[in-house]
């Protein structure tokens, strides 16, 4: 007993004495991540603020419509290569370095899309544009989990949430604001001071490293360039191809082809390389495969939901620019409250109950959108835009914390660009299915009402033989011209009230999406914890 006795002591003692406090983060780790995050949140943006001005600029440099989306295109194509290569890159040149290097770029050629004349030169901008812009995204998320200890991740992860969630949101209401006041190119010049802000928190915060150029030599180039030739010409597969009448177009088989056979190569280059680009077998972790499952049917929803109400809102209802920003700002407003609290959430509750509430809330936001009508407008999508918002606020920091658990400090890169491609991956298949969907289904509900639209109903001639009196009342003279106009005006009813049961359809497709996704984050695993720390 007496033997006992000290050991008992030194345990109690030892239960007694306080637990050491964690070591204070220095300010230069904040600033570095805010600010790396800042750029990230930037490129996001500049996705969905150039699409909301498309048609004016497309009428100000002299584009067509089908040739005009080369300009969101090009960015897009950029920005998806771009991103799996980050990481190796910055340990090419330094993280420091690179980081810089491509924030200054991205500002350069902001400005210089701004004075493009003409087509040519703005495909071109916009591709440097988004080869720098992409830069931003991942290595925003790879400084997070390689610079801050694993309790503060979730405030990390939150920030990025930023980015990956409130700038697709707010994208349109600042396109929209900044066409319709100060002109389109506005749009590219507001990425200016918060840009030169970016810059000085990197200069400042992040710590100088030597270059490591002999990487160069040992580099995966056959994986380097078979990813850059599948990824591009699979994006420019899902960009154009419902414009090009998908595989009726020759370019596009050649495409798709192109894309298959590259991008077959490239994993079974990465699989079987002694230093590959991305490491792949990552993705046979369970937390890390569920996760990157969950996050692409994320983007696909995400960024599909961004393109589809714009649409609706303009083909349907007739409102411009800022209008349709001002009803999208609901989506992302409130982002700004929840988002924050997010890491608190997570310090009290199993994240994926919270990743389970986000995806669920985020499922609803677009099944409430499927009883669309004629009258379907602003007062209607608050109450959806809301529900969406918290849902998004409440996804994307525990999905990425709970991806990336036990991610080690070697794989930060591929998990960073792999994580980031996938959700831009799933946003250009989204966009493409609901695009091709929204044609269909509106070919298909079309046919279905011109069948009780008929010259054989008397409701039908009723309709016509009003209509044509009101056009001959109002200066139509020949009465044959007038009852082609009421046939004419029929159609457009017809067609209208067709494209408006297809938008129904297409937020039916995205709720489903999201409820798949909902099933990827409940199979995964509790992880020892939030983020490091070897937990597979």
């Amino acid at each position: 007993m007496t033997t006992l006795q000290p050991t008992l002591n030194a345990a109690s003692s030892a239960e007694l004495s306080p637990k050491p406090a964690a070591p204070a983060i220095p300010a230069k780790t904040w600033i570095a991540v805010v600010g790396a995050n800042l750029g990230a949140f930037m490129a996001v943006l500049n996705i969905q603020i150039v699409n909301a001005s498309l048609a004016d600029i497309q009428g100000a440099i002299g584009a067509g419509i089908d040739d005009g989306g080369w300009i969101s295109t090009s960015y897009l194509v950029a920005e998806i290569v771009v991103i799996p290569l980050s990481g190796w890159l910055a340990q090419v040149f330094s993280i420091r370095r690179y980081l810089l290097t491509n924030a200054v770029l991205f500002l350069v050629f902001s400005a210089a899309c701004a004075l493009a004349h003409d087509l040519p030169q703005m495909i071109a901008l916009r591709a440097v544009q988004g080869f720098t812009g992409g830069v931003l995204i991942p290595l925003a998320f790879t400084l997070i989990i390689t610079l801050l200890p694993k309790a503060k991740q979730p405030i990390g992860l939150a920030i990025f949430a930023l980015s990956a969630t409130f700038a697709p949101a707010i994208g349109p209401t600042i396109g929209g604001y900044l066409t319709e006041n100060w002109g389109w190119q506005y749009i590219f010049y507001v990425n200016l001071v918060p840009g030169a802000i970016m810059v000085g928190m990197l200069y400042f915060s992040l710590e100088a490293k030597p270059m490591k150029l002999s990487l160069l030599r040992e580099g995966d180039w056959p994986g380097i360039i078979t990813m850059a030739i599948g990824l591009s010409a699979l994006q420019t597969v899902l960009e154009e191809g419902n414009k090009d009448d998908w595989f009726g177009s020759p370019f596009i088989v050649r495409l798709s082809v192109i894309a298959a056979v590259a991008l077959v190569a490239f994993i079974l280059i990465e699989l079987t390389a002694s230093k590959p680009l991305l490491n792949l077998r990552l993705l046979l972790r369970r937390n890390f495969g569920f996760g990157m499952l969950a996050n692409f049917l994320l983007g696909t929803a995400l960024y599909g939901s961004v393109f589809i109400l714009p649409q609706y809102l303009s083909r349907i209802q007739g409102y411009n620019a800022e209008q349709i920003g001002m009803v999208l700002a609901w989506t992302g407003l409130p982002q700004l409250v929840l988002i924050p609290l997010v890491p608190r959430l997570m310090q009290r509750f199993d994240p994926r109950i919270i990743i389970g509430i986000g995806f669920t809330l985020f499922a609803a936001s677009n099944f409430m959108n499927i009883y669309m009508t004629n009258d379907y407008a602003t007062d209607q999508l608050f109450w959806p835009n809301i529900v969406r918002a918290i849902g998004q606020a409440l996804v994307m920091a525990p999905l990425s914390a709970v991806a990336t658990a036990g991610i080690e400090a070697e794989n930060a890169g591929s998990a960073s660009g792999l994580f980031n491609m996938m959700r831009n991956l799933g946003g250009a298949v989204g966009i493409a299915l609901l695009q091709t969907l929204l044609t269909k289904r509106e070919q298909y509900h079309s046919n279905v009402l011109m069948q009780s639209v008929s010259l054989l109903e008397q409701a039908t001639r009723t309709r016509i033989e009003q209509l044509t009196q009101y056009f001959m009342s109002h200066g139509v003279a020949d009465h044959a011209d007038a009852t082609h106009r009421a046939i004419v005006a029929i159609g457009r009813i017809v067609q209208k009230q067709a494209y408006i049961l297809a938008f129904s359809d297409t937020f039916y497709i995205m709720g489903v999406a999201l409820i798949v996704a909902l099933f990827a984050a409940a199979l995964l695993k509790k992880p020892n914890a939030l983020a490091g720390g070897g937990a597979h």
